[in-house]
C-alpha cells in the first residue's frame, strides 16, 4: 500500500513537471504566432516604439527621449537586481534542503527538484533582464547618434530606416523584459508544487490564462490599439 502511494506520488510529480514545461514552451510559441496575426501588447508596443523614434528624429532637443530610456533601464535594472537576491535565496534553500525534516522521504527528494526548477527559472529571468538592459543601452547609443533635423546629408528615406531600426532595437529589449516577467509568473506557479503536484498543474493553467488575458484582451491593449490607429490616421 505504501509502495503504491509512493509510486503514485512520483508519477504525479513527473506529470506535473511535463505539463508545466509543455505549457510554458507552448504558450511562448503561441504568443509569437498570434502576435503576427492579431493585436497584442507586443505587436502594438512595437508600432509605438517605431513611432516614438520617428518623432525623435524630428526633434532637436532629445533630453526627454533620453530620460524616458533611462527610466526604462531603471525598471529593468531593478528586476535584474531583485532576481539576483531571489537566486541567492533559492541557492541557500537548495543547499539546506537535505536537512529538512519531512514525513515522506520521496517528498524530501522531490524538494531538490522543485527548488532546482525554481532556481533555473530565476536564472533564466536574470539573463532575460540583463539582455534587455544591454539592448536598451544599444538603443540609447542609437538615439545619441541619430542625425539632427538640420543635417541635410540624410534624406527622408534614410531617416525613416534609422528610426525603424532603432525602434526595433528597443522592441527587442522590450521582448526580453517581457520574457523575464513571464518567468516570474511561472515561478509563482512553481511554488504550488511544494503543496501538491495537482495544484501545481492548476496554478500553471491559471498563470497562462492570466498571461493570455493581459496580453491579448486587456483594457490596456484596447487603449494602445486605439492610440496606434490614431497615429496611423485610421481614426480622425
Amino acid at each position: 500500500m505504501q509502495d503504491e502511494f509512493i509510486l503514485n506520488h512520483v508519477v504525479w510529480n513527473y506529470v506535473a513537471f511535463v505539463v508545466f514545461v509543455c505549457v510554458w514552451v507552448g504558450y511562448s510559441y503561441f504568443a509569437k504566432y498570434m502576435a503576427k496575426r492579431t493585436h497584442c501588447l507586443a505587436s502594438v508596443l512595437d508600432l509605438h516604439r517605431v513611432s516614438w523614434m520617428e518623432r525623435m528624429m524630428l526633434r532637436e532637443n532629445r533630453i526627454g527621449d533620453a530620460a524616458l530610456l533611462a527610466n526604462l533601464e531603471r525598471n529593468v535594472n531593478f528586476m535584474a537586481s531583485t532576481t539576483v537576491i531571489i537566486v541567492a535565496a533559492v541557492l541557500t534553500a537548495l543547499t539546506s534542503a537535505s536537512k529538512w525534516v519531512m514525513l515522506e522521504s520521496v517528498g524530501s527528494d522531490f524538494n531538490h527538484y522543485k527548488l532546482g526548477l525554481l532556481l533555473f527559472i530565476m536564472v533564466y529571468a536574470f539573463f532575460s533582464f540583463t539582455w534587455s538592459l544591454r539592448q536598451y543601452g544599444f538603443g540609447s547609443v542609437l538615439v545619441g547618434a541619430a542625425p539632427m533635423p538640420d543635417q541635410d546629408q540624410f534624406n527622408a528615406r534614410q531617416r525613416k530606416e534609422y528610426a525603424y531600426s532603432t525602434g526595433k532595437i528597443l522592441d527587442q529589449a522590450g521582448h526580453a523584459f517581457n520574457y523575464g516577467l513571464r518567468a516570474y509568473y511561472f515561478a509563482m506557479a512553481t511554488l504550488a508544487w511544494f503543496i501538491h503536484p495537482v495544484l501545481f498543474m492548476l496554478a500553471t493553467f491559471l498563470v497562462v490564462s492570466v498571461l493570455y488575458r493581459r496580453e491579448f484582451s486587456s483594457k490596456a491593449l484596447k487603449l494602445l490599439v486605439m492610440d496606434a490607429d490614431i497615429l496611423e490616421g485610421k481614426i480622425r
